[in-house]
């Protein structure tokens, strides 16, 4: 199964109902995604890092991951500077970067790593069978749940079918390279890997129906909403509205 890193543990955030913390999680990352003014994001990435301190995440997991989503974010900075129309702010070479890039950029870069941040501390301490349950209380369609669930369940599953299919072509001599041997071996590889994953979701669907499926998943634990959920709820809500007042108000 995938690691879930950040479930273990006894934080305030931790202890939180589920259903709050989806919602100021999808609240909270909609009004950082839609804002661009660092006078708003600047306040977010300092909340988003206090819902991190409160979560109690460990220091080196957290590195880790925001260095995989900054890796990709570090292509952006390669391109986009040079790549925006506006007032040239410095050249290299050719190349000349300009102000609006920059700014474009950099924005970016805020944006991504504070919803990371805040999703790791709201959404990532929760199982994703909890966080499925929770959603399917907040009345997400159930379609999209039983695909949080399946996709969790059988993509490790996927990954062991690539793991034996690699090998299979390794021990019949094969050695990648810059070649078109190469590219059709690693299309038919990527065909096959299709073609096993719809069997095997066919004989899954087929399983569910046997056992007697009717699209809904039961679940003999319920949810218990307190006071202290409420509470830190309206808390939450208070600094994510804080944050668009200083989007569209100030």
């Amino acid at each position: 199964m995938l690691e879930e890193g950040f479930i273990a543990g006894n934080s305030v955030i931790h202890r939180l109902d589920p259903r709050i913390r989806s919602i100021v999680a999808g609240v909270f990352s909609i009004v950082v995604a839609v804002s661009d003014r660092f006078l708003a994001l600047v306040p977010a990435l300092l909340i988003a890092l206090f819902f991190a301190f409160l979560a109690r995440l460990p220091i080196q997991k957290v590195f880790y991951r925001l260095l995989i989503v900054n890796s990709f974010v570090f292509f952006l900075w390669l391109m986009l500077p040079f790549t925006t129309e506006g007032p040239p702010l410095f050249s290299i070479g050719p190349l000349i970067a300009t102000k609006a890039g920059i700014l474009s950029v950099a924005l970016i870069t805020l944006k991504s790593n504070t919803i990371i941040l805040a999703l790791m501390a709201l959404m990532a301490t929760m199982s994703v069978f909890t966080m499925g349950r929770a959603l399917a209380d907040l009345c997400v369609p159930s379609k999209i749940v039983h695909l949080i669930f399946l996709t969790y369940r059988y993509i490790h599953v996927i990954n062991i079918e690539y793991r034996r299919l690699i090998k299979a072509v390794k021990i019949r001599g094969f050695h990648p390279g810059n070649n078109l041997h190469t590219y059709r071996t690693y299309a038919y590889l990527v065909g096959m890997l299709l073609v096993k994953s719809y069997e095997r979701a066919e004989r899954v669907r087929a399983a569910m129906l046997c056992r007697g499926f009717r699209g809904k998943f039961y679940d003999l634990r319920e949810f218990e909403l307190t006071t202290t959920d409420i509470i830190v709820m309206f808390l939450m809500l208070i600094g994510i509205s804080g944050i668009a007042l200083l989007q569209w108000f100030m």
